[in-house]
């Protein structure tokens, strides 16, 4: 009985985990997603993307918790006429992806701002 009653609580124990967002695939909010930068228009398949290029986990898991699924219809068919890339220049050292990205790649895009 003891046995059966401990994998009850584990069970439970899980279960709250996962209801109070700490489970992996949690969504955010569109406010806590636009304070991370991410305005919730990206598709998850943007963050695939990301993933190839940016190696920050974190910034990546993120872009998932605030994407949209794609699908067949019109939004995933959207384009987008520039970007505009808001870096912290004191930041900036830890990610040279971004910086390579700046230094070699920007020109590239003539519609890509960075501030």
């Amino acid at each position: 009985m003891d046995r059966s009653l401990s994998v009850a609580a584990a069970v439970v124990a899980v279960a709250l985990l996962c209801f109070s967002g700490l489970c992996h695939g949690e969504r955010l909010g569109a406010r806590e997603c636009e304070d991370l930068g991410f305005t919730g228009l990206a598709l998850c398949s943007d963050c695939n993307a990301l993933s190839e290029f940016v190696k920050d986990q974190e910034l990546v898991e993120d872009c998932r918790k605030c994407c949209t699924e794609d699908s067949d219809d019109s939004i995933s068919k959207l384009t987008f006429s520039g970007a505009i890339i808001e870096v912290c220049m004191r930041k900036l050292v830890f990610y040279p992806e971004v910086v390579g990205f700046l230094e070699e790649d920007k020109d590239d895009f003539p519609y890509v701002e960075a501030r």
